[in-house]
């Protein structure tokens, strides 16, 4: 079993450590947040005083932070990670950050000798509880490897997209195009309930047609359809509309760079940046929903 440092403790990478704990890993653990590093410690984790207290001892490093701002500020410099490692320590970074941010802090931590997988992840809180999740990978062949004795702890899925940067590009389309499915998949279910069909026997119509996809088999948007989604639950997150439109960002900013053509993912952002704006940026993605019924 790994000695593990993992540090951010949010909604999602509580759960996660927590899954660590469980899967016989010995954890320690750091937050900005008390109560977050009680809430693991409190299953079997370990406390550390900084993210340089937890990586002594470690042969694994996990973190889960907001932006690439905090990525870049926790790794590098002559104070980060990076540079006070020891040898033979591997990096996992599973925030959803930028493509060139993931690139640059993998080849800082190549250049010491140590290994580093880009590995964000798509599922939500309730992948994370459950253990779930799905990872996708960018970094060596024998980085993946390693990495993906420990990730198995935490998610069901793990794939490995290529090099550094490559499992940010791999988060950014599936979420770009997660966006697109569940837009149509609400304003689809609203438009045959603004015409008297019951939106129940309407998903079961599309399930078994053309229009079967994720959204309307896994997180059915329509209220009452489906109670283990958000929208029975007055969309409690899940995954929150802010998140989803910082995804989209990303995208977009990639999309510039590469000079990609992407006008669904653009119309997607800006829906979900007008549905934001009113109030909604901490509720459930799936509640676009609601844009429909007015």
């Amino acid at each position: 079993m790994a000695k593990v440092a993992f540090i951010g403790l949010g909604n999602m990478g509580g759960p996660m450590a927590a899954n660590l704990v469980k899967a016989g890993h010995e954890v320690t653990v750091f937050d900005l947040v008390e109560a977050a590093m009680d809430s693991v410690v409190a299953q079997g984790a370990s406390k550390a005083s900084s993210a340089l207290d937890a990586l002594a001892g470690a042969d694994t490093v996990i973190t889960m932070l907001p932006a690439g701002k905090h990525v870049a500020g926790l790794y590098l410099g002559d104070d980060g990670l990076v540079a006070k490692a020891a040898e033979g320590t591997l990096f996992m970074d599973c925030s959803t950050i930028d493509a060139d941010t993931a690139r640059r802090v993998g080849e800082a931590a190549e250049a010491r000798g140590l290994q580093m997988l880009d590995a964000p992840v798509s599922g939500g809180v309730k992948a994370a509880q459950a253990g779930s999740l799905a990872f996708m990978c960018g970094g060596s062949a024998d980085a993946f490897a390693r990495g993906k004795l420990i990730l198995e702890g935490m998610g069901k899925n793990i794939f490995h997209a290529g090099d550094h940067g490559a499992g940010q590009i791999a988060k950014i389309c599936n979420n770009m195009l997660l966006a697109v499915h569940m837009v149509g998949t609400a304003e689809a279910l609203q438009l045959g309930a603004n015409n008297g069909l019951d939106p129940k026997v309407l998903s079961e119509i599309m399930l078994n047609s053309s229009g079967k996809n994720w959204s309307l088999e896994n997180y059915n948007p329509y209220p009452d359809v489906m109670q283990s989604a958000p929208a029975s639950n007055d969309y409690q997150p899940g995954f929150m509309v802010q998140l989803m439109l910082k995804d989209l960002g990303l995208a977009m900013e990639n999309s510039l760079t590469t000079q990609s053509s992407v006008p669904m993912g653009a119309l997607a952002r800006s829906l979900y940046a007008s549905f934001s704006s009113k109030g909604n940026a901490q509720r459930d993605f799936s509640s676009i929903l609601e844009m429909f019924q007015s």
